[in-house]
C-alpha cells in the first residue's frame, strides 16, 4: 500500500495535476481491463476541480447482478493544493491520497484474481489550487465547489454504507497522531461506535482503538452558520446510508493548508483500513451499525432527517 501512496503523492504534488493523470495511474495498475474510472470537471465560483469516481466490481456485487452490499469510500478534502498561497501538497489532500491508494490496491487485487464479494465505489476530487478559509484554531482549506456539489459527485444511491476519509488535524479535540474513528451517523442520528469497525482498526494499526467525539453541529450541512469540526461527516447529510468518518490525525494542531505535514505511513494505514473494511462489508461480515437498534430509535423518537437540511432560517 505504501508504494501506491508514494506514487500517488508524486502525481498529486504537481501544480498542473488533473483527474486525467490520476486515472492514468489507476488504469496502469488495473491492467488490461483498465480502471473504468470516470472524470467530471466541475467549475465553481473559485475555480474548478476534477471529480474522480472508481468502481471496483465484486463477484456478487451489483455489477454482477448479485446481492452483496456496495461500500462507498469517499476521500473528502477541499483540495490537494492551495496555490498560489502555498506551494506544494497540503495536509488536506491526505483524504484523496488515501482513497485513491485504496482504489489502486483494490484494482490491483482484482487484476490478480483477488475479487471481493461486493462492489466498492471510491470517490474524491483533484484540485491543486483550492482557496483557503478562515477558521479557528487554524485556517481551513476551502474548495472551488460547495459541499452539496461534492456530495452529488462523490456519493451514490448504490452505497449501502460510506467510509469518509479526511484529514482532521486542525482542532484541539483529537490529540493523537494516526487514525481515529467516529461514531456511526445515519439520517440525523449519532449512533454508537461500531464494534466491528473498531476491532478492525485495531487490527490494521496494531494499536488500541482511538475514537473522537462528534456533535449535532458536525452532522448538519455546511452553510447553516454553526461550527463544524470539519467536513468529514458531510456525506451523512446527503444519504440515508450509515456513514463513518476515518480521521487522519495529528497530536498537534495542524492547518489543512500546511505543506510538509503529510505522513505517508498514516495515509497508507487509512488506505489499508478502507480495503479491509471493503473485504468484510461486501461479504456481510461487518456492519456499520445495529439495524434493529436504529429502527427502534427511529420508531420511538421519530425522524431526525431535518438535521440533514439547512433547517429553518433564523431572522437576523
Amino acid at each position: 500500500m505504501l508504494k501506491h501512496v508514494l506514487e500517488l503523492l508524486e502525481i498529486l504534488d504537481d501544480p498542473a495535476v488533473t483527474g486525467k493523470e490520476v486515472v492514468g495511474y489507476l488504469d496502469a495498475v488495473a491492467g488490461a481491463d483498465g480502471s473504468g474510472a470516470e472524470i467530471t470537471t466541475v467549475p465553481g465560483p473559485a475555480g474548478k476541480t476534477d471529480f474522480v469516481r472508481v468502481r471496483v466490481p465484486g463477484s456478487r456485487g451489483r455489477t454482477a447482478g448479485g446481492d452483496a452490499p456496495t461500500l462507498g469510500v469517499v476521500g473528502r478534502l477541499g483540495g490537494v493544493g492551495a496555490r498560489p498561497e502555498v506551494t506544494g501538497f497540503v495536509s488536506d489532500g491526505d483524504g484523496a491520497a488515501a482513497a485513491l491508494a485504496a482504489a489502486a490496491k483494490l484494482l490491483s487485487m482484482r487484476a490478480r484474481g483477488d475479487v471481493l464479494a461486493g462492489d466498492v465505489l471510491i470517490g474524491t476530487h483533484i484540485c491543486p489550487d483550492a482557496p483557503t478559509l478562515p477558521h479557528d484554531p487554524v485556517p481551513f482549506m476551502n474548495s472551488p465547489v460547495d459541499i452539496a456539489t461534492m456530495n452529488r459527485y462523490e456519493l451514490s444511491g448504490e452505497m449501502a454504507a460510506v467510509l469518509s476519509i479526511d484529514t482532521t488535524k486542525g482542532n484541539r479535540v483529537i490529540n493523537h497522531r494516526g487514525l481515529a474513528l467516529s461514531p456511526t451517523v445515519r439520517s440525523g442520528y449519532i449512533l454508537r461506535v461500531s464494534e466491528g469497525l473498531g476491532e478492525l482498526l485495531e487490527a490494521v494499526t496494531g494499536a488500541p482503538l482511538v475514537t473522537y467525539p462528534i456533535t449535532t453541529q458536525d452532522i448538519t450541512p455546511y452553510g447553516n452558520g454553526v461550527y463544524h469540526l470539519n467536513s468529514i461527516l458531510q456525506p451523512s447529510t446527503a444519504t440515508d446510508a450509515p456513514v463513518v468518518g476515518l480521521a487522519i490525525t495529528s497530536a498537534a494542531t495542524v492547518a489543512g493548508c500546511a505543506t510538509g505535514a503529510s505522513h505517508e505511513t498514516d495515509i497508507a494505514a487509512a488506505a489499508r483500513y478502507a480495503v479491509e473494511v471493503a473485504k468484510q462489508f461486501g461479504a456481510g461480515a461487518l456492519h456499520f451499525h445495529d439495524e434493529a437498534e436504529f429502527a427502534n430509535l427511529r420508531a420511538r423518537y421519530g425522524s431526525m432527517a431535518h438535521l440533514q437540511t439547512l433547517g429553518t432560517e433564523v431572522a437576523g
